[in-house]
């Protein structure tokens, strides 16, 4: 294992950390970041490289687990006494309503996606597409003010909602914090509700494919590439820990025109530089 192998792991595991949940794209961000710079299938194989971003892809899911820690357990039923009180809270109910769409539209259109949709091209497109969409969420939020604003008291038809605005996230570079998130604004949510509606969906989703995926992708996890994996797996995790956290407490205060504008000057950086 050389040095320089730890190094790429590090710096996809940060990459990873720092996008999965912000709304600028980390699968966009990966595809840049490694397929035109570091070329991490170069160090091993292109499956293992495939299924490295899959490992990292659990640190940044283990984080969102403990941030919102007491709220999956009510959502279990394992720690009714903390929200006793409440007449509203989040009910699993609606979490399996925002799962639904873009679960089923994954699972139909996983190959297509995979073979036709990760280049550098889409991730442009993805990038602009899903920038315009945060401007138009945010310019519609000052015209209608959200009242919607926790989580606990949220519809079901804003859960479907959200649902279906996740799909938009399939598509590599659009972003599925992005998409969901200007979603829940655009259906009348405060940013910060949708976003952790936005994270809360993002476990189970991203563990059911994750899961998929390292089971299709087993036979790769060789003790050679073990070191790779848990450096990138670690990474991920400490800088997804922060980044979750440090979100949460910007979103309301930013909204989400910030992030569009990086990632329209990203989109013009791609295309004069690299297309």
């Amino acid at each position: 294992m050389q040095l320089w192998e730890l190094v790429v792991a590090m710096i996809l595991g940060i990459v990873e950390g720092l996008t999965e949940f912000a709304p600028v794209s980390s699968t966009g961000h990966m595809i840049i970041v490694d397929d035109i710079w570091l070329q991490s299938k170069e160090l091993y194989t292109e499956p293992v490289a495939n299924t490295f971003k899959v490992v990292i892809q659990l640190g940044s899911i283990l984080a969102v687990v403990i941030v919102f820690k007491d709220r999956f357990k009510d959502l279990l039923g394992l720690d009714r006494k903390a929200t006793a009180g409440k007449k509203q809270r989040l009910s699993l109910t609606k979490v399996i309503v925002g799962l639904i769409p873009a679960g089923v539209l994954g699972l139909l259109f996983e190959d297509y996606i995979d073979e036709y949709l990760f280049s550098v091209e889409t991730v442009v497109i993805g990038l602009v597409v899903g920038a315009i969409l945060m401007l138009i969420a945010d310019f519609v939020t000052k015209k209608k003010p959200h009242h919607t604003e926790t989580v606990d008291k949220m519809t079901y038809k804003q859960a479907l909602g959200m649902g279906l605005f996740q799909c938009l996230g399939l598509w590599p570079g659009f972003s599925r914090s992005g998409s969901t998130i200007s979603g829940g604004v655009l259906l009348r949510m405060s940013h910060h509700s949708a976003a952790d509606f936005t994270f809360i969906m993002a476990v189970p989703i991203m563990l059911g494919a994750s899961g998929l995926s390292l089971i299709k992708n087993w036979q790769y996890f060789t003790m050679d590439a073990l070191p790779f994996f848990t450096v990138g797996f670690v990474s991920a995790f400490i800088v997804a820990l922060v980044v979750v956290k440090f979100f949460l407490k910007l979103i309301d205060k930013i909204k989400l025109v910030p992030f569009a504008i990086y990632r329209l000057v990203l989109a013009a950086l791609i295309y004069i530089f690299f297309l």
